[in-house]
């Protein structure tokens, strides 16, 4: 399929006569004389009574970034920075033994949060290749299953987290 440029004249069987003004991966940007400015996807049923000539970006910038964006995240080691609740920042981790006599463990709570970050990604990584493997539907759901239950057990730790969109979440109940 070829794509219309800019400046093309239709004539659309809801929207009448329109000459298109921009042109995404998706769809026709259209100004209708009766109807104003629609949308109509690139394969919807018209007319073309001219089609313009000319090279068109079908891909806008922001539809390329959030591409590679989404690249970078599922195919790569690289985690995005998270940062910690400020109430945390500097504080420590002790977990105390019930024997007096023991000394309490100190770990410094940034290290600590990084460990579940590091934890999270590697979860997400898995999730990602299980979506990709070539394992039957049965499977993936069998293993995304487990994999939801394991985020279900880290929201514990979501009190460290400074933004609620890093947070875990776990099955929600429906």
């Amino acid at each position: 399929m070829k794509l219309l440029g800019i400046g093309s004249r239709i004539n659309h069987a809801t929207h009448g006569k329109g000459v298109v003004t921009n042109v995404t991966s998706q769809h026709y940007w259209v100004t209708f004389i009766e109807t104003g400015l629609e949308t109509i996807d690139l394969d919807s049923d018209f007319e073309i009574i001219e089609a313009a000539d000319g090279d068109v970006d079908a891909v806008s910038f922001s539809e390329v970034e959030s591409s590679l964006v989404k690249i970078l995240k599922q195919w790569s080691d690289v985690s995005e920075i998270v940062p910690i609740a400020d109430k945390y920042k500097g504080g420590k981790l002790i977990l105390e033994p019930a024997d007096a006599s023991m000394k309490p463990y100190e770990l410094p709570i940034d290290k600590f949060f990084n460990k579940i970050i590091m934890v999270r990604d590697r979860l997400r990584v898995m999730e990602q290749r299980i979506n990709a493997s070539d394992l039957d539907e049965q499977g993936k759901i069998d293993l995304q299953q487990y994999i939801t239950r394991i985020y279900g057990s880290l929201t514990s730790f979501n009190i460290l987290f400074k933004s609620k969109a890093h947070n875990f979440i776990g099955q929600r109940s429906k």
